[in-house]
């Protein structure tokens, strides 16, 4: 089994018909036998079509798991639920994000939009910063991939109240860096409380190597992805979650660059981090999160100076698990049962409110709330590479707003929840508009009708 990214141009919709079964078809078209798509998204888009990148699981033939239902499967939300004003938080890993492009700097944002809903429903790379997770009381930690099926419908979400977190880390060549990562699980189980109930040293390792696309956004590819389907498969009873701790193939200069260029470099490791995750939530259904391990105690003792504030998180952690194991410890349980989801306990797509991403980001995520009609909120502050004029897609009217920064955002939700038109807001107040239906002129005689009244004798 082997995890590879692809980039493919897909012509501009010609008819009138909606984007998601248009991609997943066209997508369909561009897969290996025996592949399934795993992570997509329009880097750019124009007059000419898009420009997609598409994360795909080859050598599906022999894994020992069962076949994965389509990342384009969609189920319309037929209500809205408006009990609870919950809001997705979506930052993708891997595009250079200006605010939640490093490790964890999106978690204070995250935490505003918190105190302006009842849920906040995020994902790692927002909130994830080595030794450091801030997700806000209120927030759920959900993976990328998973957050994408609950918008197209496919799952739902449950609170747990913890769980039991499985830690796969590789056989390293270096034992003080296997050291490190047990020594970690162990400080979470003694300090949070986690259930790990297994350590799983895998030899020979899975190789990761991260890379480029022509977009500028991180990916990468995995190979020996088997015998890490073989070992999950073998302990599924003893967990529920799964946390991964490997090593990432990166040129060696890019450990100083990285540092050395004050967030101008797209983060190398977090593009195949997430190709590696959505694999596994979606082949087991299962809430999963990776750190990477140092290469060698070389690198792990670098010394980069004073950093970007963004990145500081990353020079001060020796394993950078801490972050993942408090986030899985209570991540979500992932229902797909549909007969369960109108339990008062599973939040569905029906239960979101909004989803609040950087501007011109298009995924599964964008395309899923265009079809549900659920509002996008899109902070043009959060710049990025990706490449799309969010105006161009057929969004209903008032479900696209553009908000300056996070502040903004906030009270454009808070306008949304207490269902206050943003216009009336805002001054100079427009007219208000109106119109006179005038009823046409009749062309035809009237028939006659006979009115007379009969008495019955």
């Amino acid at each position: 089994m082997l995890l590879i990214e692809q980039e493919i141009d897909i012509p501009p919709k010609q008819r009138n018909t909606s984007l998601l079964p248009y991609f997943g078809q066209a997508v369909g078209e561009y897969l290996p036998t025996n592949g399934i798509p795993i992570r997509f998204a329009v880097t750019q888009s124009d007059n000419r079509g898009y420009h997609c990148e598409l994360g795909v699981l080859a050598g599906m033939d022999d894994g020992g798991v069962a076949q994965a239902t389509s990342i384009f499967d969609f189920v319309p939300r037929g209500v809205e639920n408006t009990e609870k004003f919950n809001v997705v938080m979506i930052v993708p890993t891997g595009i250079g994000a200006e605010i939640g492009g490093h490790a964890g700097d999106a978690a204070p944002a995250a935490r505003l939009l918190a105190g302006a809903c009842d849920t906040l429903i995020t994902h790692p790379n927002v909130v994830n910063a080595s030794d450091i997770n801030e997700l806000p009381e209120n927030g759920l930690y959900v993976e990328g991939s998973v957050l994408a099926q609950l918008l197209m419908g496919t799952v739902g979400l449950q609170k747990v109240r913890a769980n039991r977190v499985i830690l796969m880390i590789d056989k390293h060549k270096e034992k003080r860096i296997s050291w490190r990562t047990i020594n970690a699980a162990s400080a979470a189980r003694a300090s949070l409380g986690l259930d790990c109930p297994l350590v799983v040293e895998v030899d020979p390792p899975i190789k990761m190597r991260a890379g480029y696309s022509s977009s500028g956004r991180a990916v990468g590819r995995v190979d020996g992805l088997k015998r890490l389907c073989e070992v999950l498969v073998r302990y599924r009873s003893e967990f529920d979650a799964v946390a991964l701790a490997s090593v990432i193939d990166v040129p060696m200069e890019f450990h100083t660059e990285y540092f050395e260029r004050h967030g101008e470099m797209v983060n190398p490791w977090g593009g195949v981090e997430a190709m590696l995750t959505h694999a596994v939530s979606v082949l087991f259904g299962v809430p999963a999160a990776h750190a990477p391990m140092f290469e060698s105690m070389e690198i792990a003792n670098l010394e980069v100076g004073v950093v970007d504030p963004r990145m500081s998180a990353e020079t001060v952690s020796m394993c950078f698990l801490h972050c993942v194991l408090k986030g899985l410890h209570r991540s979500p349980r992932i229902i797909t049962d549909k007969m369960v989801f109108t339990h008062p306990g599973v939040l569905t797509a029906a239960d979101v409110s909004c989803l609040v991403i950087p501007d011109g980001c298009v995924g599964l995520p964008t395309l899923a709330a265009l079809e549900q009609g659920i509002p996008v909120i899109a902070v043009r502050e959060n710049r990025n590479r990706m490449r799309n004029d969010l105006g161009k897609l057929p969004f209903g009217p008032g479900k696209l707003f553009i908000a300056e920064n996070y502040p903004e955002a906030v009270g454009i939700m808070t306008a949304l929840k207490e269902g206050v038109a943003l216009s009336s807001v805002r001054r100079p107040l427009a007219e208000t508009k109106v119109t006179c239906e005038r009823a046409k002129a009749d062309t035809e005689e009237s028939p006659k009708v006979d009115d007379t009244v009969r008495i019955a004798k």
